[in-house]
């Protein structure tokens, strides 16, 4: 069955680049980002390795760890992480997934059951669907799901955002309209009453019947 929004992630035990881990115990109390590669040594990927080594600390700030997947053993990983170095000046110090008997990209959906069960002699065209972001909360259900085509590098910006919106959210009975950032004004969801916004938000403007804006609240 697919894998869909609040769904509890699924957990797995997996070699990485800083030894065996069990997914729902490394996550923690915190978020997770889980996010997958076709193939080591592919152009697109190696960009995108680099640059979420280069926001690790933004990450680190959400509570969110970072970890990457692709078909390909831990060794290769480690061989990889110079190329990644080089093309984008940051060391890849978070861990790197060795899926290798295909399990991981199974388990999330990525791959076909009839996929085989080696990473041998697989082309990134036949792991092409292995492109997908996941993010998990310290409840380990799945808050979002994004996959890419090959040829499309990904946005991490958006991610970051997207987390911001997801922490947000959780906290107070609001959501974020299209185009949302940190401090611009946030939705009062239908689930609050006009008396109850004006306790908890303070003031609102009434845009229509069912869209009430109001500043976003504090932390």
């Amino acid at each position: 069955m697919s894998l869909r929004i609040n769904d509890t992630a699924p957990d797995f035990t997996a070699e990485t680049t800083q030894g065996t881990i069990h997914f729902h115990d490394w996550i923690g109390d915190g978020y997770a980002v889980l996010f997958s590669h076709p193939k080591d040594f592919t152009p697109v990927c190696t960009t995108e390795l680099g640059t979420m080594a280069g926001l690790e600390h933004e990450f680190k700030k959400r509570n969110a760890k970072i970890i990457g997947i692709s078909v390909d053993p831990v060794e290769s990983h480690e061989r990889w992480k110079d190329d990644i170095r080089t093309v984008t000046g940051h060391a890849v110090d978070y861990p790197l997934i060795g899926d290798t008997d295909l399990k991981v990209a199974k388990l999330y959906d990525m791959l076909p059951a009839e996929a085989g069960d080696s990473c041998e002699g697989r082309t990134p065209a036949d792991n092409a669907t292995v492109r997908s972001v996941f993010v998990i909360g310290p409840d380990k259900k799945i808050k979002l799901i994004l996959t890419y085509p090959m040829s499309t590098g990904r946005n991490f910006q958006e991610i970051l955002r997207a987390i911001d919106s997801i922490q947000l959210t959780a906290r107070h009975q609001v959501a974020t309209p299209a185009d949302w950032k940190q401090g611009d004004d946030v939705i009062i969801t239908a689930a609050v009453s006009n008396e109850d916004a004006v306790k908890r938000f303070g003031s609102y403007e009434t845009i229509l019947p069912y869209i009430r804006k109001t500043k976003q609240p504090a932390a």
